[in-house]
Formats: C-alpha cells, structure tokens, sequence
C-alpha cells in the first residue's frame, strides 16, 4: 500500500483543502503552485486536452496575430455576434448556421440548455460529468441511471433503453465518449437510441471528447450533429477545449433545432465569445489548419492508445475500456485515491485527478490523461514505481 510521511501527509491535507474548495472539479495547476510553491508540477495529466494541438494553435497565434501587431484588434475590438460566428462555423460542420449556437465554453451551453429545457424529469448515467446534475434547475428530479461496474461501466443498451421507457422523462443526458471513463458508444448504437428516444422532448448528446474516438483504421471520427434534422429533439454540445487544447480560450457550440437556437440568442447570449474564440474559430474552419490538425489529431490518438497498453502492465491497477484521451484507474492494492494522487504529485511532479467525489463509482479511482508520448512514459514509470 502506498504510504506517505509526514511531510507528504501535510500536503496532502493541504491538496484535499483546496480539492474542497473546487469542488466537484480540481484546483488547476495555477492555484496550486500559487498555494503549494514547495510543489514541483513536471506534468499536468489531471486537465484533458490535446498538447500537440496547443502547440499548432500557438504556432498560428504566434505567426498571424503576434508577430504581425493583430494581437491588439482583437483585444481591442469586439467580437463578432454569435449569429455570425455560427455562420462561420456551418461551412466546416456542413449543417445550418440557424442550427448552431456558439457557447463560452461547453459549461456555459449546458448551463443555458438544462435550463430551459430540461423539463421535471432528466435521466444522467452515473458515473458522468458532475456539471448535468449539479446544474439541473430547481424543481427538476434528476433520476440516475447507474452504470455496472461488473459491465466496465459500460452503456447496456436494451437495460437502458427500458429504463428510459419506464421513467418517461423531459430530457436524456448521453456523454460520448463518457468522462470519467472513457466508454464510447458507436454512431450506429447512437443512432439507435436516438430512434428509441425520438419521443423524448430533449436528448442532450455531448460530443467533448468525440475526436479522440474512432471507429476504423483511418481514426475517422462521426459526429450526430448531422443528424439534428432527423432527430429535431437533440442538442449536441461540443467542447473545443480538449481537443484542440485551448480551455483557456473558452469555445464551444452546440447543434440543435434552429427555434431554440432563436430563444437562446433572445435571451443573453448575443455577444458571449471572447475575440480570441473568435480568431479559433475562423481558423477551425481553413483547410490548412485543419490538415495540419487532423496529422497531430491522429499521432495523439496513436500514442494515448499506446499510453493505455502501458498502463494496462501496472500491477496494482485496473485501467477501465477508453477511447477519449484519458483513462479511468482503479487502485487495486487497498491504498486510497487522494493517496495516490498525492504521493505521485509530491514525489514525481504529476498531476491526476481524485475521483472520490464522483458519484456512481464503487472503489478507489482515480483518472489520468494522455500528454505527450515522452511525458506519458514518465507517467506508466512513476507509477509503476510507486505501486511497486
């Protein structure tokens, strides 16, 4: 079991201090050092995104906004309209600009959809991300779906489906691939729950971690925003903050039927991106851009796989089924979650996130994301070390 001393005992009371005072989320890596400066962060694996997009971002940045004096207009200035940005959007989704509102952040478009549409019954699979049933509005019942741990906690597509019958609910929750653990759902299974659901008012799909997936050799991705007008009752929020590592930025815009899209633009939402989202934005949309990502979006999803085949060999841990960039660790030597979190930050500099607070989990687990191939094999040694 992992043991820690005297010294370590006291950062970790102090980490576990913080870890309150974020809550359900984790403290980032700017409060710690600011809090914990004894602490030498090497590498952060609690946040998720993709690094080597941070880098082609950045590149961009650097190259069209910085060295050419840019920088100032779109400080300077305001951004365009949502309306706008959304129009501009449409041309790389191939889907209606009246269909597309652009968020600040996923966070703010889940906040903004839960609502005003969740209705008096919504249906969240647990274990999931804490912000669908932390922000559901007062007077909704947020009935839990618990995901089986037996199963890897992985969907049963018929149990579930039956479950969502018998409940009759307002709004169904699906997050795919799921956070914490990573469990992927197929176009083709999406498509049939959505079939299943088509009498459900609302059925939010969040796709934040859909470019980590992927269904054939070529890692192509498919996304049900295309689907929104087969199927008018979804909402698919995606977040850009993980996969093209710039949360910092706070982008994100989620697909839906073009009325609500209308009422959210009615009611505070008209102005609500930074001119650096907008900049992200436009340059989403350019051809050379994309190429570039998509060669950094594949070698990321190569090297995280090869990530999870190391992690795999760690006696002393289980590492759940994923195909988003993170995995999902169960510790499995009887030592505690906070432990480990603090003995690998305190002794190897790397930062993971606690899952004790997340509900729907049975046992101590914790969640590590894929970094770069070098610092990913920083990780597997150091843990490998200190379950050793």
């Amino acid at each position: 079991m992992i043991q820690l001393n005297e010294h370590e005992r006291a950062v970790a009371a102090h980490l576990k201090h913080l870890k309150d005072q974020a809550g359900t989320h984790s403290p980032s890596i700017f409060t710690l050092a600011e809090k914990i400066p004894d602490l030498h962060i090497r590498i952060d694996a609690c946040f998720l995104s993709n690094p080597y997009a941070t880098d082609l971002f950045l590149d961009y940045l650097k190259r069209e906004l910085i060295d050419t004096g840019k920088m100032r207009d779109v400080l300077e200035f305001y951004p365009s309209q949502n309306a706008v940005i959304a129009e501009i959007l449409a041309s790389c989704l191939h889907i209606s600009p009246d269909n597309i509102f652009i968020g600040n952040g996923a966070i703010e478009i889940i906040q903004a959809v839960l609502h005003r549409y969740a209705g008096k019954k919504i249906i969240v699979n647990i274990p999931t991300f804490s912000s669908y049933y932390e922000f559901a509005p007062t007077g909704t019942e947020v009935v839990y779906y618990q995901l089986s741990k037996d199963n890897d906690y992985a969907l049963n597509i018929e149990h579930y489906c039956e479950f969502v019958h018998n409940q009759n609910p307002d709004t169904v929750v699906l997050i795919n691939p799921n956070n914490p653990d990573g469990g992927y759902l197929s176009f083709e299974t999406m498509k049939y729950l959505l079939d299943k659901f088509s009498s459900v008012p609302t059925v939010i799909v969040d796709e934040s971690f859909i470019h980590f997936a992927f269904e054939d050799d070529n890692y192509s991705l498919r996304s049900v925003a295309e689907l929104v007008q087969e199927y008018p009752n979804i909402v698919v929020v995606k977040s850009m903050s993980k996969d093209f590592g710039i949360a910092g930025v706070r982008a994100g815009y989620a697909v839906m039927k073009n009325d609500r899209v209308k009422e959210l633009l009615q009611n505070g939402f008209l102005w609500n991106s930074s001119g650096l989202a907008e900049y992200f934005f436009r340059l989403y949309v350019r051809e050379d851009f994309l190429s570039e990502y998509e060669k950094v979006r594949v070698r990321y999803i190569k090297e995280t796989q090869i990530f999870f085949s190391q992690l795999k060999t760690v006696e002393g841990i289980k590492l759940y089924p994923s195909l988003a960039n993170f995995g999902l660790v169960e510790i499995c030597d009887g030592s505690n979650a906070a432990d480990f979190v603090s003995k690998l930050l305190i002794a190897h500099g790397i930062y993971t996130r606690n899952c004790s607070d997340k509900i729907g989990l049975e046992g101590e687990f914790v969640r590590i994301a894929s970094r770069k191939l070098e610092e990913n094999i920083i990780i597997v040694n150091a843990i490998r070390e200190l379950m050793s």
